[in-house]
């Protein structure tokens, strides 16, 4: 069964950095990719990054040049840092994965619990 924790959520300022961390436990499953998804009440669910295995990465418009996803296959672990954070950067964010290779990732069939950031002043 894959478990995915979240963890490094918290409470900053307009403009500083945070960064999130996702431990993964996929048993005999390859992760073929992990991402981090956000959700804030009133707004559409967003899909913040991916990384699939072999490296490749793809940012939502809203983070790209702020936010890096980054991930270490060794230590089945996914990080997310956070730059530059605005209040509309605000939400739950979920750790997601999926094992299946060439997936869109549109439907993602495992889910971290969430972890709260939360950005003001």
């Amino acid at each position: 069964q894959v478990q995915l924790v979240e963890s490094g959520g918290g409470l900053v300022q307009p403009g500083d950095s945070l960064t999130l961390s996702c431990a993964a436990s996929a048993g005999p499953f390859v992760l073929y990719i992990m991402g981090w998804y956000r959700q804030a009440p009133g707004k559409q669910r967003e899909l913040v990054a991916s990384i699939t295995s072999a490296g490749t990465i793809k940012y939502a418009d809203s983070v790209k040049g702020r936010f890096s996803i980054s991930r270490n296959n060794a230590e089945n672990t996914a990080y997310l840092q956070m730059g530059s954070l605005k209040p509309e950067d605000t939400a739950v964010y979920y750790c997601v994965a999926d094992i299946m290779s060439g997936t869109t990732f549109t439907d993602p069939p495992y889910w971290g619990q969430g972890t709260q950031v939360t950005v003001s002043s």
